[in-house]
């Protein structure tokens, strides 16, 4: 058994109002319970309603609770890379506001951490989205673990454990948009994965919209993988083989069955030629998101700024920092 250490829970926040009561009263007595050290971090990601304003009034009342307000809008990976920058505990476990995470699962990852686990992974069962939504999940994690070579079985669940070890390594190497959950699994020596429960969202609607979800897979494969470029490779080798021959069978029926035959088949060679500029867009598009990360990452723009941040020890402070 590993000796208990503080816990510092990671909560990003965007346009949260409705479920921020409702999350505390359900998670500071289950962290109460443990009886550890323990703080909980919530980042205002440039919320636009009430978010902080309401964070702000729970400072006063809730020991430990730490809030971390950016400058705008960054997006989920940088909120919580800022909390990652700002949890002094020894153990971090990251959650969605929204209670489909249920605080009350938390002591589970504590068990896991103290069997000395270094990195917890969650399986959510019974999940509580819509049954396309659970479909195009179940696609996306299958390819997704066979291109990257990441052993993940749900990537898309946000209640995950995180070492102090784990969350140096990613502080200390930050990649343009890449997908958390996956960079932590190179910093890791002892992973697991539990089983958790999943519940409906309490109130609101979901952040990611289906494009944003498409996003954070094709950041994911093309953060993690080549193979979409040796895919790609081996795609085009076939399809030169294949115009190759067909220019040869083109080229030998045009001289047995004369000219005519070659103007009646003008319309199959237009399927041909847009089939194969699609193809060739498709190949720009996918050199183009691996030549724009490349881009990102040497211009070093920073991931997020911190505008301020309060805690229950220590004044406002006016930070101004950001991670590159």
């Amino acid at each position: 058994m590993v000796e208990d250490k503080k816990l510092s829970v990671v909560i990003p926040m965007y346009n949260e109002e409705e479920s921020i009561g409702a999350l505390f009263d359900r998670l500071f007595p289950v962290l109460e319970d443990l009886r550890i050290p323990f703080e909980v971090i919530c980042i205002n990601d440039g919320s636009m309603d009430s978010t902080l304003q309401i964070l702000q009034e729970e400072l006063k009342r809730r020991p430990g609770l730490v809030v971390v307000n950016l400058a705008r809008n960054f997006g989920q990976h940088a909120a919580v890379m800022a909390g990652f920058s700002e949890a002094s505990g020894g153990w971090i476990i990251t959650m969605d506001a929204d209670l489909q995470n249920p605080p009350e699962e938390i002591p589970k990852l504590v068990d896991e951490f103290r069997k000395g686990h270094d990195l917890i992974g969650t399986i959510r069962d019974a999940r509580q989205d819509t049954r396309f939504r659970r479909f195009a999940s179940k696609i996306t994690n299958r390819i997704v673990s066979r291109i990257s070579g990441i052993s993940l079985h749900d990537f898309g669940c946000m209640l995950r454990g995180y070492s102090r070890e784990v969350v140096k390594g990613i502080l200390d190497n930050p990649e343009y948009r890449t997908f958390i959950p996956a960079l932590a699994t190179f910093f890791a020596r002892n992973p697991v994965e539990i089983h958790v429960r999943h519940e409906e969202r309490a109130v609101g609607e979901s952040k990611y919209s289906l494009l944003k979800l498409f996003s954070l897979q094709l950041d994911l494969m093309t953060g993690f993988s080549m193979w979409p470029l040796r895919i790609l490779f081996f795609v085009g080798t076939m399809m030169a083989i294949v115009g190759l021959v067909a220019a040869a069978v083109i080229v030998a029926l045009r001289l047995y069955y004369g000219p005519g035959w070659a103007v009646e088949g003008v319309f199959t060679l237009f399927a041909a030629l847009f089939f194969l500029v699609g193809c060739q867009f498709f190949a720009l598009g996918l050199l183009g998101e691996y030549i724009g990360r490349i881009f990102q990452a040497v211009r070093k723009r920073p991931t997020f700024i911190l505008e301020w941040v309060k805690g229950p020890e220590t004044q406002t402070k006016k930070v101004l920092r950001s991670i590159p």
